[in-house]
């Protein structure tokens, strides 16, 4: 199980995808933080003029090559705190990108071990199936040698034809459930699966009381606290809609200079300036007010959603409690029904050797004891996947705590490397 989970995490497709997202939602911040830093661009312009006139005058007959060059710098010093709340937005964002990246690798760790015991479960129960067809062959060969003699009728035998074509319908259907098994595997794992050893539940991880689990799942849960997240941005979001209403001031520095200008020679001259910018709203239109109104309402949806979440893990850590309870105490009396059944079984078939039950006895019985293992079978796949399932409603199923044999994804690596990153196109490994 370690050993799947461990190449589960390292590379299902989905979670290297959403690793890819989040790296790409790290890149808000610095996209966020540009609105304190200055814009600077250059102009340059040149080409050929010809003049002939006069002016005043004075007669101008030239052919000049006007050259102007110019940078201009500008510099905001404040726009309704927009810039500083579209930070906080944007780091509010990343967090909650982290606790959905979170979210996935516990789903994708979860769904690795609930395929491998799929494939267990359903390679055993296709093993009780054929070993099933071949003791009722033997059956159907002995009853048939019985009414050669004498002793059962036609009846028996047809009952004996009967449930051996049963289960050889039954050997099939469970076939097809472990190739849809081992397909699940092969997307999730990422090879096929060979040779599985049994696997254990992670019950010695868990809380030992279901209040103790709602409780953790509240405070770590990764769904949970991207919701909260969620909530943190959107209130952000109104600030910043509101922060358009209030006044925005800047400076622009500017440098030129310019040769032969309007085409005459000689015209040379050199311009420099510095202008600070008060711009006061009066009315923005009502798009402005609208957006604020908006937000309000959207954070008003952000924190019944996180409400709606915590309720929603509250069930499924009540619901895989329980399921985890239901097949430990399965696992008990499934046990007990397979040692009754099999000593059932036994005294049937002695019984029937001597006259005293029937072939429909026989295989009722021995019905009874395939089923009874299946029970077991399925419970034993239960109660470990069930283990896995509470393991990540409370949100601890990650692979430091399985202790899996893996370089652990650490979102901050990149996340340091852009958010301080003013210029260039590369991405940090390269790109």
């Amino acid at each position: 199980m370690s050993g799947a989970l461990a190449r589960a995490y390292g590379g299902n497709p989905n979670l290297n995808q959403q690793r890819a997202s989040l790296r790409a939602t790290d890149e808000n911040l610095p996209v966020a933080a540009a609105g304190f830093l200055p814009q600077a661009s250059l102009t340059a312009s040149s080409g050929f003029n010809y003049i002939n006139g006069s002016v005043s005058g004075t007669t101008l007959h030239a052919r000049t090559v006007p050259v102007t060059a110019g940078v201009t710098v500008t510099e905001n010093l404040f726009n309704g705190n927009r810039t500083v709340n579209g930070v906080r937005q944007a780091e509010s964002n990343i967090l909650s990108g982290r606790e959905s990246l979170r979210n996935i690798e516990e789903s994708t760790l979860f769904d690795g071990a609930s395929a491998y015991m799929d494939v267990l479960r359903d390679t055993a129960v296709l093993d009780l199936r054929k070993n099933n067809i071949i003791v009722l062959e033997e059956q159907l060969r002995q009853t048939r040698d019985r009414f050669e003699v004498g002793e059962v009728t036609r009846t028996d035998v047809a009952q004996a034809e009967a449930s051996l074509a049963s289960a050889r319908s039954d050997y099939f259907t469970a076939q097809a459930n472990l190739q849809n098994s081992v397909a699940t595997y092969r997307q999730i794992i990422g090879v096929e699966p060979t040779r599985l050893e049994a696997a254990r539940p992670i019950e010695q991880l868990l809380p030992h009381a279901l209040t103790s689990a709602i409780e953790v799942s509240f405070a770590e849960n990764p769904a949970i606290q991207a919701a909260f997240h969620a909530v943190d941005a959107a209130e952000l979001q109104v600030k910043i809609y509101e922060g358009a209403l209030l006044p925005t001031l800047g400076v622009n520095g500017s440098f030129q200079e310019e040769r032969a200008g309007s085409g005459i020679p000689g015209n040379n001259y050199y311009n420099a300036s510095a202008l600070a910018t008060l711009t006061v709203p009066l009315y923005a239109g009502s798009d402005a007010y609208a957006h604020v109104r908006q937000a309000k309402e959207l954070l008003s949806q952000a924190r019944l959603q996180a409400d709606q979440q915590r309720d929603a893990i509250r069930a499924q850590v009540v619901s895989s409690w329980g399921q985890l309870e239901t097949a430990k105490a399965s696992i008990l009396s499934d046990q007990a029904a397979v040692k009754a059944a099999e000593i059932a079984l036994n005294g049937i078939r002695e019984e029937a050797r001597v006259g005293q039950r029937t072939t429909f006895d026989v295989l009722t019985a021995q019905q009874t004891l395939l089923n009874a293992r299946v029970q077991l079978v399925t419970a034993q796949h239960d109660r470990v996947v069930a283990s896995y399932r509470i393991m990540a409603s409370i949100g601890r199923l990650t692979a430091a705590n399985l202790n899996l044999v893996v370089t652990a994804y650490d979102p901050t690596v990149h996340f340091d490397q852009v958010k301080d990153k003013w210029i260039g196109l590369r991405t940090p490994d390269g790109r």
